[in-house]
């Protein structure tokens, strides 16, 4: 009987699909991952659930939507009753990690934006049990000198090694790690022994901190840990490895600082190539011109060509990094002697405006730089084909790495099972939901955004809650979304016609769990 398929599951964070060699980026050489691409399939229309960090993990995790499983924006956290792909795959005798950053909990102690937490804590609630005893991504249970454990299984995961926040001073077992592997290692994240540099960006500082004691070296030794860990054992395993960086704040470490040059980057798209801007991107614009920074460090924003370039360089040189990584991991699968039975997959949360019309990060206007992410997909079985162009979202991947494992979803999964596509065959859907929820009022919006968009692979139509605007672009003729189409007197029945597949969509947001066990 044929052994049943590891899985090795890549993620980064905040990375659009354009960001790697495979996808024809000019600059960037990721020639690690473009081998896994190499080997297998390359999807070209791959979006994100929701374009923010927690939500589409969960999705990830699930196959539900955020309005769904209930990790609305950022802030939320997964409740643990959640059933989870990974939970399927160990009950069927996986062996399953996660490795790096989980980010299905808060990872700070910071109260939501213009809220108290004594008023959150007094306010009853639509359910009953609401709260986590405790959230295991925190940062006060990493501050002893023991390991913390993590309770287990996490959402599925019986191995934890936990790395949370970003940057160069992540938190998890990385700091406790970190705190007893760097002698300096107070000297090391103290912001006054940053290194020099010229870099105007925001959010650009030079770490101190060497390559071998950054987050990205320590997830690639743990994951290389666990692999060799595993290549004795009958049970398969399912590895998630999970790297924060290329993310904000911009500080790769070591000689991938400089490897890139801000001159080695253009921005092809300027604020002007816009014509005709929506609100939220005309108030953006306010406030950079008018100096009016960012409400949170997280928060969208615009910057000058310049600083963006520094911005591109700098998440190059992290992306080089997390390449020299996972060729390190690649490795490591092959001298065990796992890598012919092993699917690996490469994929990323959400992408970055990184410089379209003068943004940067990622908010509530859904452009595809920041929906369409990168997914590889490389089945030692194949037949494959170098890449598909069907349309797939995150939600799928539960459905489509169960039904490569052999297994059934669970009821209440949303996805559908892209596996056919991976050896050439069509894709399950025609359109796309994407959603997005922000947890403070931000961009000119009085309320926070409640955002729906409905993708297909002609068309990109957006709503936003009590707005008297929204949006509509011609992908095929406009694929950089250029001009908005919501108020052309010609194209009103295909707004029409997508206002009402949109609402399909809407209605199919009905939890399905639990199933009926009676009549009436």
């Amino acid at each position: 009987m044929k052994k049943r398929p590891n899985f090795l599951f890549f993620i980064t964070d905040q990375q659009r699909a354009d960001w790697l060699g495979c996808y024809g980026h000019p600059v960037l050489k990721t020639p690690n991952i473009d081998s896994i691409a190499a080997r297998g399939t390359r999807f070209d229309n791959f979006h994100a659930a929701s374009p923010v960090c927690m939500p589409n993990r969960a999705s990830l995790l699930t196959g539900r939507y955020p309005s769904v499983h209930g990790l609305r924006y950022n802030g939320c956290v997964l409740p643990e009753n959640a059933c989870t792909f990974v939970d399927v795959l160990a009950d069927a005798g996986y062996h399953t990690a996660a490795i790096g950053k989980s980010h299905l909990q808060p990872f700070t102690g910071i109260a939501p934006m213009g809220k108290d937490p004594k008023d959150i804590a007094a306010a009853p609630e639509a359910w009953k049990d609401t709260r986590l005893a405790q959230y295991e991504e925190e940062p006060e249970h990493y501050q002893g000198e023991e390991r913390y454990d993590i309770k287990t299984p996490y959402y599925g995961y019986q191995h934890v090694d936990m790395v949370t926040s970003h940057g160069d001073r992540c938190g998890g077992h990385y700091q406790q790690w970190f705190r007893e592997n760097a002698e300096d290692w107070e000297a090391l994240t103290n912001p006054k022994n940053e290194l020099p540099h010229n870099y105007s960006c925001p959010q650009a500082y030079r770490t101190p901190i060497p390559e071998d004691l950054y987050p990205t070296g320590y997830i690639r030794d743990r994951a290389i840990d666990y692999i060799r860990a595993r290549a004795d054992q009958d049970e398969p395993f399912f590895a998630f490895v999970s790297f924060p960086d290329p993310h904000h704040p911009f500080n790769p470490p070591g000689k991938y600082w400089d490897m890139y040059s801000p001159d080695d980057f253009d921005v092809p798209l300027p604020f002007q190539a816009h014509k005709n801007p929506t609100p939220p991107m005309r108030w953006l614009h306010d406030q950079w011109k008018n100096g009016g920074g960012q409400a949170t460090p997280q928060t969208a924003m615009m910057l000058g060509a310049q600083q963006i370039k520094e911005a591109m360089a700098l998440s190059a040189g992290m992306m080089a990094f997390i390449d020299d990584a996972i060729g390190d991991i690649l490795k490591s699968l092959e001298e065990s002697g796992q890598l012919d039975n092993t699917v690996i997959c490469y994929n990323s949360d959400h992408g970055d405006y990184l410089g379209d019309f003068n943004m940067m990060l990622k908010g509530a206007l859904p452009f595809r730089s920041i929906t369409r992410v990168p997914f590889i997909w490389s089945d030692p079985d194949g037949p494959s084909e170098p890449s598909s162009d069907a349309l797939c979202s995150t939600v799928d991947l539960a459905a489509t790495i169960l039904d490569r494992a052999g297994l059934k979803p669970f009821n209440g999964n949303q996805g559908q099972s892209f596996l056919p596509a991976t050896q050439g065959g069509q894709g399950p859907r025609g359109e796309a939901l994407v959603e997005y929820n922000d947890g403070g009022n931000r961009l000119g919006f009085d309320l926070p955004a409640r955002v729906r968009s409905l993708v297909t692979p002609e068309w990109r139509y957006t709503v936003y809650r009590d707005q008297d605007w929204g949006e509509l672009y011609d992908l095929t003729n406009d694929p950089n979304e250029t001009e908005n189409l919501w108020d052309s007197p010609d194209h009103q029945s295909v707004r029409a016609q997508l206002s009402e597949r949109l609402v399909h969509q809407l209605i199919a947001q009905m939890d399905e769990s639990p199933q009926a066990d009676r009549l009436a």
